[in-house]
């Protein structure tokens, strides 16, 4: 019998698939189920972007581009990098992707081959240490706390450096806890790491999406040394609210992006020509409806950490970006009703998709137990009703 590659074994299938398909079997059945498990904005694609695409296929820019994405596309994220971010960077030092998820795995390919190993904070994305197995890489697991907000600190990092370490991965602001790091503590960071011979992948994708008084600092802008070896990931998925038109890119050093781009050139070749013009638009267009989305994500935020933190037993860190809420639900564990008993962060998800329907996912599957990550991307009218039945199936729980 011919079996498949070995290297499947070392990807492991998410923890959430269970709670997904379930919801996906209630919903079949027509039952309202409210979803806070989307990692996407609710809101459409701005006009402007839209119609940029339009006039794009009017146009038939339907053909290859250059492997590594429209001239123009990357002058425009260079001036976007410029602007925001107080970046200098050569086109030829931007790679375009099919979204920022094929930037990362890009970069992390191109870093790693065996036993590398990668520095990656928890919570983490699901995604990260799945990337770092395909590049038979090993994944160095820092583990966080909800009272230090989530965030790894330049002690813990240097504690964990080896002379195996290749990258560090910085998630700012992170999916899935919405915690950003000051300026002051990625200061700290980059002195850490700024002597050593290793790359930080600073994936900064919810850049736009932050609350309150929180600054944004790219880590790339901290000094040229450390801009030297930082691989910044961005698109425009979440601030544009674009996640179907798949448009990433990555900007770094040379010597990583030639290896992006070779990689990229053997399996996916350029992203869509028409999705890389509504990027152009994006990038370099009117940006009034960012601001919109984001000061409504911020109305949101209020409320549902307020109304969520109501609730017994629940408690929570307050994000300073993204659009999630990582509570702490531990406090439930152990309990029961109608005899089944909630052991962990899965059996509570599937719990309150069952008697609450609504969809939420186990802090597992991001490498913390006892949480759950909850988006706001979502109107309000559905996060008050998520909020109720949540308060009551937990009540019922004893």
């Amino acid at each position: 019998m011919v079996h498949p590659s070995k290297r499947l074994s070392y990807i492991g299938v998410s923890p959430t698939m269970k709670v997904s398909a379930k919801a996906k079997e209630l919903k079949a059945k027509g039952i309202d189920v409210i979803d806070l498990s989307v990692g996407e904005p609710d809101f459409p694609t701005p006009e402007n972007i839209k119609e940029a695409a339009k006039k794009a296929i009017d146009n038939n820019k339907t053909k290859y581009t250059v492997n590594t994405g429209l001239p123009e596309l990357r002058k425009a994220i260079a001036e976007k990098l410029k602007r925001d971010n107080n970046l200098d960077y050569d086109i030829n030092q931007i790679v375009v992707s099919s979204g920022a998820k094929q930037s990362l795995f890009n970069t992390i390919l191109s870093i790693l081959y065996v036993g590398d190993e990668m520095i990656i904070p928890a919570p983490y994305w699901v995604s990260y240490p799945h990337m770092v197995s395909v590049a038979q890489g090993e994944s160095v697991i820092l583990d966080t706390t909800e009272e230090n907000g989530f965030k790894a600190t330049a002690r813990q990092i240097e504690e964990a450096i080896t002379p195996y370490t290749k990258a560090l991965l910085l998630c700012n602001p992170s999916n899935p806890t919405g915690s950003a790091y000051t300026e002051a503590e990625l200061e700290e960071i980059a002195e850490v790491v700024e002597n050593k011979e290793i790359y930080i992948i600073a994936d900064e994708i919810y850049e736009k999406l932050v609350y309150g008084d929180y600054k944004f600092t790219s880590f790339a802008s901290l000094s040229e040394k450390i801009k030297n070896k930082t691989i910044v990931i961005n698109g425009v998925s979440k601030a544009y609210s674009m996640t179907g038109w798949r448009i990433g890119f990555a900007a770094g050093p040379p010597e990583v992006i030639t290896g992006i781009n070779k990689i990229q050139s053997h399996s996916t070749s350029n992203a869509s020509s028409i999705s890389q013009y509504a990027a152009l638009e994006a990038f370099s267009g009117n940006q009034n409806a960012v601001e919109e989305m984001r000061k409504e994500f911020e109305r949101r935020l209020e409320y549902f950490h307020n109304a969520l933190t109501n609730i017994e037993g629940i408690t929570c860190y307050k994000p300073q970006g993204a659009f999630y809420l990582f509570p702490n639900i531990s406090h439930y564990f152990g309990k029961s009703f109608n005899a089944n008993t909630v052991n962990n962060s899965v059996d509570l998800a599937l719990y309150l998709l069952e008697n609450a329907n609504v969809a939420v996912v186990p802090g597992s599957a991001f490498g913390k137990e006892g949480f759950l990550r909850m988006s706001f991307a979502t109107s309000i009218e559905n996060l008050e009703k998520a909020v109720e039945r949540i308060r009551t199936a937990l009540s019922k729980l004893n």
